[in-house]
Protein backbone atom coordinates (compact mmCIF):
# COMPACT_ATOMS: atom_id res chain seq x y z
CA UNK A 1 0.00 0.00 0.00
CA UNK A 2 2.72 2.21 0.17
CA UNK A 3 3.41 2.61 -3.24
CA UNK A 4 -0.44 4.38 -4.09
CA UNK A 5 -0.10 6.57 -1.18
CA UNK A 6 3.05 7.82 -2.37
CA UNK A 7 1.31 8.03 -5.61
CA UNK A 8 -1.52 10.13 -4.46
CA UNK A 9 0.81 12.45 -1.87
CA UNK A 10 2.49 13.14 -5.40
CA UNK A 11 -0.55 13.61 -7.20
CA UNK A 12 -1.65 16.45 -4.10
CA UNK A 13 1.87 17.91 -4.55
CA UNK A 14 1.66 18.55 -8.15
CA UNK A 15 -1.46 19.11 -10.08
CA UNK A 16 -2.59 22.44 -8.20
CA UNK A 17 0.90 23.83 -9.49
CA UNK A 18 0.58 22.83 -12.77
CA UNK A 19 -3.02 23.90 -13.40
CA UNK A 20 -2.07 27.33 -11.58
CA UNK A 21 0.63 27.64 -14.65
CA UNK A 22 -1.74 26.86 -17.26
CA UNK A 23 -4.43 29.38 -15.93
CA UNK A 24 -1.62 31.79 -15.74
CA UNK A 25 -1.45 31.71 -19.55
CA UNK A 26 -5.07 32.13 -19.31
CA UNK A 27 -4.33 35.28 -17.83
CA UNK A 28 -1.31 36.20 -20.28
CA UNK A 29 -4.06 36.04 -23.06
CA UNK A 30 -6.35 38.28 -21.41
CA UNK A 31 -3.89 41.18 -21.94
CA UNK A 32 -1.79 40.38 -24.50
CA UNK A 33 -3.55 41.80 -27.25
CA UNK A 34 -4.47 44.92 -25.16
CA UNK A 35 -1.37 45.21 -24.78
CA UNK A 36 0.04 45.28 -28.03
CA UNK A 37 -2.45 46.99 -30.11
CA UNK A 38 -1.75 50.05 -29.48
CA UNK A 39 2.12 49.40 -31.11
CA UNK A 40 0.30 47.26 -34.25
CA UNK A 41 -2.03 49.90 -34.56
CA UNK A 42 1.19 52.68 -35.36
CA UNK A 43 3.11 49.85 -36.99
CA UNK A 44 -0.26 49.29 -39.03
CA UNK A 45 -0.01 45.76 -39.25
CA UNK A 46 -3.53 46.55 -38.06
CA UNK A 47 -6.78 48.65 -38.38
CA UNK A 48 -9.12 49.24 -35.59
CA UNK A 49 -11.68 47.27 -37.00
CA UNK A 50 -9.25 44.47 -37.86
CA UNK A 51 -7.69 44.60 -34.26
CA UNK A 52 -11.61 44.18 -32.68
CA UNK A 53 -11.94 41.07 -35.44
CA UNK A 54 -8.72 39.50 -34.10
CA UNK A 55 -9.83 39.77 -30.80
CA UNK A 56 -13.29 38.25 -31.49
CA UNK A 57 -11.97 35.61 -33.05
CA UNK A 58 -9.38 34.98 -29.99
CA UNK A 59 -12.70 35.06 -28.04
CA UNK A 60 -14.75 32.97 -30.44
CA UNK A 61 -11.70 29.98 -30.76
CA UNK A 62 -11.39 29.98 -26.46
CA UNK A 63 -15.17 29.59 -26.50
CA UNK A 64 -15.32 26.30 -29.16
CA UNK A 65 -11.93 25.15 -27.14
CA UNK A 66 -14.01 24.92 -23.98
CA UNK A 67 -17.27 23.48 -26.02
CA UNK A 68 -14.92 20.75 -27.44
CA UNK A 69 -11.83 19.82 -25.48
CA UNK A 70 -13.61 20.33 -22.09
CA UNK A 71 -16.01 16.97 -23.54
CA UNK A 72 -12.74 15.23 -25.26
CA UNK A 73 -11.37 15.04 -21.94
CA UNK A 74 -14.10 13.38 -20.43
CA UNK A 75 -13.70 10.60 -23.10
CA UNK A 76 -9.82 10.32 -23.79
CA UNK A 77 -8.67 11.23 -20.00
CA UNK A 78 -7.52 14.26 -18.58
CA UNK A 79 -3.81 14.39 -18.98
CA UNK A 80 -3.65 13.98 -22.70
CA UNK A 81 -5.66 17.08 -23.41
CA UNK A 82 -3.90 19.22 -20.57
CA UNK A 83 -0.78 18.70 -22.67
CA UNK A 84 -1.99 18.82 -26.21
CA UNK A 85 -4.05 22.13 -24.96
CA UNK A 86 -1.15 24.02 -23.45
CA UNK A 87 1.02 22.81 -26.29
CA UNK A 88 -1.42 24.13 -28.63
CA UNK A 89 -1.82 27.32 -27.36
CA UNK A 90 1.71 27.89 -26.75
CA UNK A 91 3.04 26.82 -30.36
CA UNK A 92 0.11 29.13 -31.95
CA UNK A 93 1.19 31.95 -29.27
CA UNK A 94 4.66 31.87 -30.68
CA UNK A 95 3.79 31.92 -34.56
CA UNK A 96 2.02 35.12 -33.72
CA UNK A 97 5.07 36.75 -33.08
CA UNK A 98 6.19 36.62 -36.76
CA UNK A 99 2.18 37.43 -38.40
CA UNK A 100 2.41 39.71 -40.83
CA UNK A 101 -1.26 40.94 -41.40
CA UNK A 102 -4.47 40.91 -39.92
CA UNK A 103 -5.73 38.10 -41.80
CA UNK A 104 -3.00 35.78 -40.18
CA UNK A 105 -3.16 37.27 -36.59
CA UNK A 106 -6.71 36.82 -36.61
CA UNK A 107 -5.96 32.81 -37.31
CA UNK A 108 -3.24 32.67 -35.11
CA UNK A 109 -5.14 33.60 -32.34
CA UNK A 110 -8.40 31.60 -33.17
CA UNK A 111 -5.90 28.53 -32.90
CA UNK A 112 -4.46 29.75 -29.61
CA UNK A 113 -7.77 30.20 -28.22
CA UNK A 114 -8.77 26.38 -28.77
CA UNK A 115 -6.10 25.37 -26.45
CA UNK A 116 -6.39 27.79 -24.31
CA UNK A 117 -10.23 27.47 -23.64
CA UNK A 118 -9.73 23.51 -23.27
CA UNK A 119 -6.71 24.18 -20.45
CA UNK A 120 -9.52 26.19 -17.93
CA UNK A 121 -12.38 23.32 -17.67
CA UNK A 122 -9.64 20.03 -17.62
CA UNK A 123 -7.57 22.23 -14.78
CA UNK A 124 -10.81 22.77 -12.60
CA UNK A 125 -11.50 18.80 -13.06
CA UNK A 126 -7.71 18.05 -12.45
CA UNK A 127 -7.56 19.88 -8.93
CA UNK A 128 -11.40 18.88 -7.91
CA UNK A 129 -10.39 15.27 -8.17
CA UNK A 130 -7.46 15.57 -6.59
CA UNK A 131 -8.54 17.39 -3.69
CA UNK A 132 -12.62 16.74 -3.52
CA UNK A 133 -13.13 17.93 0.00
CA UNK A 134 -11.86 21.31 -0.90
CA UNK A 135 -12.84 22.00 -4.53
CA UNK A 136 -14.03 25.64 -4.02
CA UNK A 137 -10.84 26.65 -2.24
CA UNK A 138 -8.48 24.98 -4.92
CA UNK A 139 -10.69 26.43 -7.81
CA UNK A 140 -10.25 29.64 -6.36
CA UNK A 141 -6.79 29.22 -5.88
CA UNK A 142 -5.81 28.14 -9.21
CA UNK A 143 -7.86 31.04 -10.95
CA UNK A 144 -5.86 33.41 -9.10
CA UNK A 145 -2.91 32.27 -11.46
CA UNK A 146 -5.50 34.31 -13.81
CA UNK A 147 -5.26 37.85 -12.52
CA UNK A 148 -1.47 36.96 -12.06
CA UNK A 149 -0.56 36.00 -15.65
CA UNK A 150 -2.95 39.38 -16.49
CA UNK A 151 -0.56 41.62 -13.93
CA UNK A 152 2.60 39.59 -15.32
CA UNK A 153 1.89 40.21 -19.13
CA UNK A 154 1.44 43.63 -18.52
CA UNK A 155 4.88 44.23 -16.60
CA UNK A 156 6.66 42.77 -19.13
CA UNK A 157 4.69 44.93 -21.93
CA UNK A 158 5.94 47.63 -20.17
CA UNK A 159 9.92 45.83 -20.46
CA UNK A 160 9.94 44.10 -23.50
CA UNK A 161 8.02 46.02 -26.33
CA UNK A 162 10.15 49.11 -25.99
CA UNK A 163 13.83 47.14 -26.04
CA UNK A 164 12.45 44.37 -28.23
CA UNK A 165 9.49 45.31 -29.98
CA UNK A 166 5.76 43.97 -29.25
CA UNK A 167 6.89 40.43 -30.91
CA UNK A 168 9.01 39.60 -28.03
CA UNK A 169 5.48 39.77 -25.62
CA UNK A 170 4.51 36.21 -27.69
CA UNK A 171 7.63 35.10 -27.47
CA UNK A 172 7.47 35.04 -23.74
CA UNK A 173 4.02 33.88 -23.72
CA UNK A 174 5.23 30.56 -25.51
CA UNK A 175 8.38 30.16 -23.38
CA UNK A 176 6.54 28.73 -20.13
CA UNK A 177 5.80 25.65 -22.20
CA UNK A 178 9.21 24.75 -22.59
CA UNK A 179 9.34 24.02 -19.07
CA UNK A 180 5.70 23.21 -18.02
CA UNK A 181 4.74 20.47 -20.70
CA UNK A 182 7.86 18.45 -19.11
CA UNK A 183 6.64 18.74 -15.96
CA UNK A 184 2.95 17.96 -17.01
CA UNK A 185 3.98 14.39 -18.94
CA UNK A 186 5.67 13.65 -15.37
CA UNK A 187 3.67 14.24 -12.79
CA UNK A 188 -0.01 14.65 -14.20
CA UNK A 189 -1.89 11.42 -13.33
CA UNK A 190 -3.69 9.84 -15.70
CA UNK A 191 -7.40 9.51 -15.30
CA UNK A 192 -9.55 6.78 -16.36
CA UNK A 193 -10.99 7.98 -19.93
CA UNK A 194 -14.64 6.99 -20.11
CA UNK A 195 -14.27 5.68 -23.98
CA UNK A 196 -17.73 6.97 -24.67
CA UNK A 197 -18.69 9.08 -27.97
CA UNK A 198 -18.13 12.76 -27.13
CA UNK A 199 -22.22 13.48 -27.95
CA UNK A 200 -22.76 10.95 -25.25
CA UNK A 201 -21.05 13.22 -22.58
CA UNK A 202 -22.66 16.21 -23.76
CA UNK A 203 -25.91 14.31 -23.52
CA UNK A 204 -25.66 13.33 -20.02
CA UNK A 205 -25.58 16.97 -19.14
CA UNK A 206 -29.17 16.84 -19.81
CA UNK A 207 -30.33 14.13 -18.05
CA UNK A 208 -32.70 14.07 -14.97
CA UNK A 209 -31.67 15.72 -12.10
CA UNK A 210 -29.50 18.07 -14.44
CA UNK A 211 -31.21 19.60 -16.98
CA UNK A 212 -32.30 22.84 -14.95
CA UNK A 213 -28.75 22.99 -13.78
CA UNK A 214 -27.11 22.73 -16.98
CA UNK A 215 -29.30 25.46 -18.26
CA UNK A 216 -28.42 27.64 -15.06
CA UNK A 217 -25.09 27.20 -14.80
CA UNK A 218 -24.83 28.36 -18.47
CA UNK A 219 -26.45 31.51 -17.73
CA UNK A 220 -24.89 32.44 -14.51
CA UNK A 221 -21.30 31.87 -16.77
CA UNK A 222 -22.48 34.19 -19.42
CA UNK A 223 -23.08 36.93 -16.67
CA UNK A 224 -19.61 36.37 -14.82
CA UNK A 225 -18.02 36.58 -17.99
CA UNK A 226 -19.76 39.34 -19.14
CA UNK A 227 -18.65 41.26 -16.06
CA UNK A 228 -15.08 40.23 -16.18
CA UNK A 229 -14.85 41.31 -20.26
CA UNK A 230 -16.72 43.89 -19.63
CA UNK A 231 -14.93 45.93 -16.77
CA UNK A 232 -11.72 44.97 -17.96
CA UNK A 233 -12.10 46.57 -21.37
CA UNK A 234 -13.54 49.10 -20.71
CA UNK A 235 -13.72 50.63 -16.71
CA UNK A 236 -10.66 52.94 -17.26
CA UNK A 237 -12.35 54.81 -19.62
CA UNK A 238 -16.22 54.42 -18.19
CA UNK A 239 -13.93 56.32 -14.90
CA UNK A 240 -12.62 59.08 -17.55
CA UNK A 241 -16.28 59.90 -18.67
CA UNK A 242 -16.76 59.99 -14.85
CA UNK A 243 -14.60 63.07 -14.44
CA UNK A 244 -11.33 61.31 -13.42
CA UNK A 245 -8.15 62.08 -14.63
CA UNK A 246 -6.53 58.88 -16.74
CA UNK A 247 -4.16 58.00 -14.12
CA UNK A 248 -6.41 57.78 -11.60
CA UNK A 249 -8.51 55.07 -14.04
CA UNK A 250 -5.73 52.91 -14.95
CA UNK A 251 -4.85 53.30 -10.94
CA UNK A 252 -8.38 51.98 -10.69
CA UNK A 253 -8.28 48.85 -13.30
CA UNK A 254 -5.36 47.98 -10.96
CA UNK A 255 -7.19 48.07 -7.88
CA UNK A 256 -10.27 46.16 -9.62
CA UNK A 257 -7.15 42.89 -10.40
CA UNK A 258 -5.67 43.23 -7.25
CA UNK A 259 -9.45 42.92 -5.21
CA UNK A 260 -10.09 40.03 -7.40
CA UNK A 261 -7.02 38.19 -5.96
CA UNK A 262 -8.35 39.15 -2.33
CA UNK A 263 -11.28 38.03 -3.19
CA UNK A 264 -10.47 34.65 -4.38
CA UNK A 265 -8.79 33.63 -1.72
CA UNK A 266 -11.31 34.86 0.77
CA UNK A 267 -14.17 33.22 -1.57
CA UNK A 268 -12.72 30.12 -1.65
CA UNK A 269 -12.30 29.13 1.68
CA UNK A 270 -15.94 30.71 2.06
CA UNK A 271 -17.21 28.14 -0.06
CA UNK A 272 -15.88 24.80 1.79
CA UNK A 273 -16.80 26.59 4.90
CA UNK A 274 -20.95 27.19 4.35
CA UNK A 275 -21.09 25.57 0.83
CA UNK A 276 -20.35 27.03 -2.72
CA UNK A 277 -23.60 27.33 -3.95
CA UNK A 278 -24.53 29.90 -1.28
CA UNK A 279 -21.45 31.25 -1.67
CA UNK A 280 -22.03 31.83 -5.25
CA UNK A 281 -25.03 33.50 -4.55
CA UNK A 282 -23.57 35.69 -1.91
CA UNK A 283 -20.76 36.95 -4.08
CA UNK A 284 -23.12 37.53 -7.21
CA UNK A 285 -24.91 39.70 -5.03
CA UNK A 286 -22.05 41.58 -3.23
CA UNK A 287 -21.14 42.06 -6.81
CA UNK A 288 -24.50 44.09 -7.49
CA UNK A 289 -23.99 46.27 -4.03
CA UNK A 290 -20.44 47.66 -5.18
CA UNK A 291 -21.08 48.16 -8.77
CA UNK A 292 -24.25 50.11 -8.02
CA UNK A 293 -22.17 52.27 -5.31
CA UNK A 294 -19.73 52.98 -8.38
CA UNK A 295 -22.35 54.71 -9.98
CA UNK A 296 -21.91 57.61 -7.90
CA UNK A 297 -18.86 59.44 -7.81
CA UNK A 298 -17.27 59.08 -4.87
CA UNK A 299 -14.55 61.28 -2.93
CA UNK A 300 -10.83 60.62 -2.33
CA UNK A 301 -10.18 56.86 -1.46
CA UNK A 302 -13.96 55.74 -1.39
CA UNK A 303 -13.42 55.19 -4.80
CA UNK A 304 -10.98 53.15 -4.49
CA UNK A 305 -12.16 51.36 -1.71
CA UNK A 306 -15.51 50.52 -3.61
CA UNK A 307 -13.33 49.37 -7.02
CA UNK A 308 -11.22 47.29 -4.47
CA UNK A 309 -14.49 45.68 -3.10
CA UNK A 310 -16.37 45.33 -6.62
CA UNK A 311 -13.26 43.37 -7.98
CA UNK A 312 -13.30 40.94 -5.02
CA UNK A 313 -17.13 39.91 -5.65
CA UNK A 314 -17.33 40.03 -9.39
CA UNK A 315 -14.20 38.28 -10.23
CA UNK A 316 -14.92 35.21 -7.64
CA UNK A 317 -18.79 35.01 -8.82
CA UNK A 318 -17.97 33.46 -12.20
CA UNK A 319 -14.51 31.11 -9.97
CA UNK A 320 -17.59 30.34 -7.49
CA UNK A 321 -20.11 29.03 -10.86
CA UNK A 322 -17.17 26.45 -12.21
CA UNK A 323 -16.38 25.22 -8.28
CA UNK A 324 -20.29 24.58 -8.17
CA UNK A 325 -20.49 23.21 -11.51
CA UNK A 326 -17.78 20.87 -10.60
CA UNK A 327 -19.25 19.60 -7.87
CA UNK A 328 -22.69 19.15 -8.99
CA UNK A 329 -21.02 17.38 -12.26
CA UNK A 330 -19.43 14.20 -11.02
CA UNK A 331 -18.85 11.41 -13.90
CA UNK A 332 -18.78 14.17 -16.98
CA UNK A 333 -17.10 17.17 -14.53
CA UNK A 334 -15.02 18.63 -17.33
CA UNK A 335 -17.78 18.88 -20.12
CA UNK A 336 -20.09 20.58 -17.49
CA UNK A 337 -17.33 22.77 -16.72
CA UNK A 338 -16.41 23.08 -20.09
CA UNK A 339 -19.67 24.10 -21.72
CA UNK A 340 -20.22 26.31 -18.70
CA UNK A 341 -17.03 28.29 -19.70
CA UNK A 342 -18.28 27.85 -23.48
CA UNK A 343 -21.66 29.29 -23.09
CA UNK A 344 -19.64 31.84 -20.95
CA UNK A 345 -17.11 33.35 -24.02
CA UNK A 346 -20.48 34.56 -25.57
CA UNK A 347 -20.11 36.64 -22.20
CA UNK A 348 -17.23 37.79 -22.87
CA UNK A 349 -17.62 38.91 -26.04
CA UNK A 350 -20.93 40.61 -25.32
CA UNK A 351 -19.55 42.73 -22.52
CA UNK A 352 -16.96 44.54 -24.07
CA UNK A 353 -20.05 45.61 -27.03
CA UNK A 354 -21.93 46.69 -23.85
CA UNK A 355 -19.65 48.59 -22.13
CA UNK A 356 -18.61 50.30 -25.67
CA UNK A 357 -22.38 51.25 -26.63
CA UNK A 358 -23.19 52.62 -24.02
CA UNK A 359 -19.83 54.83 -23.89
CA UNK A 360 -20.92 55.44 -27.48
CA UNK A 361 -24.36 56.55 -26.63
CA UNK A 362 -22.82 58.59 -23.73
CA UNK A 363 -24.49 56.76 -20.98
CA UNK A 364 -21.64 55.06 -19.17
CA UNK A 365 -21.64 56.75 -16.18
CA UNK A 366 -23.91 55.85 -14.26
CA UNK A 367 -25.65 53.71 -16.40
CA UNK A 368 -22.99 51.55 -17.45
CA UNK A 369 -22.40 50.49 -13.70
CA UNK A 370 -26.40 50.23 -13.04
CA UNK A 371 -26.18 48.08 -16.62
CA UNK A 372 -23.12 45.87 -15.13
CA UNK A 373 -25.10 45.37 -11.22
CA UNK A 374 -28.23 44.53 -13.34
CA UNK A 375 -25.72 41.39 -14.96
CA UNK A 376 -24.59 40.57 -11.73
CA UNK A 377 -28.39 39.95 -10.45
CA UNK A 378 -29.13 37.67 -12.87
CA UNK A 379 -26.26 35.93 -12.11
CA UNK A 380 -27.48 35.18 -8.58
CA UNK A 381 -30.68 34.36 -9.98
CA UNK A 382 -29.18 31.66 -12.11
CA UNK A 383 -26.96 30.55 -9.53
CA UNK A 384 -29.94 29.97 -6.95
CA UNK A 385 -32.09 28.57 -9.95
CA UNK A 386 -29.68 25.33 -10.00
CA UNK A 387 -32.21 23.51 -7.90
CA UNK A 388 -32.13 21.58 -5.11
CA UNK A 389 -32.44 18.25 -6.89
CA UNK A 390 -28.69 19.18 -8.24
CA UNK A 391 -27.58 20.17 -4.76
CA UNK A 392 -27.98 15.97 -4.22
CA UNK A 393 -25.82 15.44 -6.76
CA UNK A 394 -23.03 17.33 -4.71
CA UNK A 395 -20.89 14.91 -2.32
CA UNK A 396 -19.21 17.38 0.01
CA UNK A 397 -20.35 21.10 0.61
CA UNK A 398 -22.77 22.02 -1.79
Amino acid sequence: MAVPRRGGARVNKWVLPLCWTAVLLDGFDLVVLGTVIPVLLQEKVLTTASASAVSTAGLVGMMLGALVIGTITDVIGRRKVMIFAVAGFSVFTLACAVAQDATTFGVLRFLAGLGLGGCLPTAIALVNEARPHQGGRATTLIMTGYHVGAVITALLGIVLIPQLGWRALFVAGALPALVLIPLMVKHLPETVARKAPALEAVGSLFRPGLRKATVAFWVASFMGLLLVYGLNTWLPQIMRSAGYELGAALALLLTLNIGAVAGLLIAGAVADRVGVRPAAVGWFAGAVVFLGLLSIKLPGVGVYVAVLLAGCFVFSAQVLVYAYAGRVYEENRATGIGWAAGVGRLGAISGPLLGGALLTAGLAHPWGFYAFAVVAALGAMAVAAVGVRAKTVVSHGG
